[in-house]
């Protein structure tokens, strides 16, 4: 199964309002695996980046004044998402801002007509109802690192939510503990121990450290009452 994890930057909230896509990121997977294969442009929008979306993703209309407009770009990015499932964190948004851009040209492409959809937001959201389920907090759930996110981007905003979509939907697949190991390692496996290996030694305590630990133990009684240890030597 092929999927493109998507993100876009866009100059404002509302491509009826004649807001248009700034930047767009894709990343590639294969049987969810990322291949390594990855889409990224900048876009002139062909007209002014609110200051309000400016303040979210850093994207100045200076900066996009030499950037190829959508129509330039539009048939090599239909061509990598063709066919696909796209994954899009609130998808209702990218999906009207992409079929938006597609609208104003000729053949008049709509996404859902060449590719599938998945929201991760409405996953995140059945699966943690009543729960913050931004990429942010989603992040922070999921153990994924998103410390290099300090604004809006669309291409570091997809590869995030590439790991956080593999662990929403499929436990621990995007964790890799040894990318070369045997076992169920790899470049995104999980390395487990061989069922051969020697069966570990057990070291029990001496007579002096017993009786070093009985003493702790009293003396921490002392000052926080009871402890976990002495109920459990008592339950013995």
């Amino acid at each position: 199964m092929r999927q493109i994890v998507l993100d876009t930057e866009t100059t404002g909230i509302d491509p009826a309002e004649g807001h248009r896509i700034i930047e767009i990121g894709c990343v590639e997977m294969m049987e969810r695996q990322p291949t390594g294969r990855n889409y990224h442009v900048y876009i002139n929008p062909e007209r002014e980046v609110e200051a309000e979306a400016i303040a979210i993703h850093g994207i100045t209309n200076e900066f996009l004044v030499d950037k190829p407009k959508f129509a330039e770009v539009a048939d090599e990015f239909f061509e990598f998402i063709n066919g696909a499932e796209l994954v899009i964190h609130n998808a209702a948004f990218d999906v009207g801002f992409m079929d938006s851009e597609f609208a104003r040209m000729k053949p008049v492409r709509k996404t859902a007509d060449y590719c599938g959809v998945v929201d991760s937001l409405a996953i995140a959201r059945a699966k943690h109802p009543g729960q913050k389920n931004n990429l942010n907090a989603l992040c922070k759930r999921y153990g994924v690192d998103n410390s290099n996110r300090e604004l809006h981007g669309a291409l570091l905003d997809a590869e995030i939510l590439a790991d956080v979509y593999l662990l929403l939907t499929g436990g621990q697949t995007a964790l890799s503990l040894d990318a070369g190991a045997e076992n169920g390692g790899g470049p995104r496996g999980i390395r487990r121990l061989s069922s051969d290996r020697p069966a570990l030694a057990v070291v029990k305590p001496t007579a002096t450290e017993n009786e070093a630990h009985q003493a702790f133990l009293l003396a921490l009684e002392k000052k926080a009452g009871e402890t976990v240890w002495s109920k459990l030597e008592g339950a013995e």
